[in-house]
């Protein structure tokens, strides 16, 4: 369902459920025309407790920045802007899905360069 809607955006999307081998998880590994992207997507039936981008906290941005890492390593390092979006996929019931895109939603962990 992320990917349908990404690919409506114009995403082209290269690659999903990425894991690398220095530890790291992407969802979806895309390209948004010059940017290579990559998604972390939280589904989430209710919003009482807040909403799903909420759950990508400190912890859990630095395992997608250490996989985007991974990622940028197996292209050799290359000189290419890239950045970290969140799709959150809301499934009330009895309601039509609701897709939500924030785009460059955290930059690079901390103590991680590129």
């Amino acid at each position: 369902m992320a990917c349908r809607f990404l690919r409506r955006k114009d995403y082209k999307i290269l690659y999903r459920n990425f894991k690398g081998r220095g530890g790291g998880e992407i969802d979806i590994v895309c390209r948004d025309h010059d940017t290579l992207v990559f998604v972390e997507v939280k589904t989430r039936t209710r919003e009482d407790f807040g909403r799903p981008i909420a759950a990508v906290d400190r912890q859990k941005q630095k395992r997608i920045s250490r996989g985007g890492l991974n990622w940028l390593r197996m292209l050799d390092n290359p000189d290419i802007l890239f950045r970290f979006d969140v799709v959150e996929v809301i499934l009330a019931e009895e309601a039509r899905p609701r897709l939500e895109l924030t785009r460059n939603a955290f930059p690079l962990s901390k103590p991680y360069l590129y």
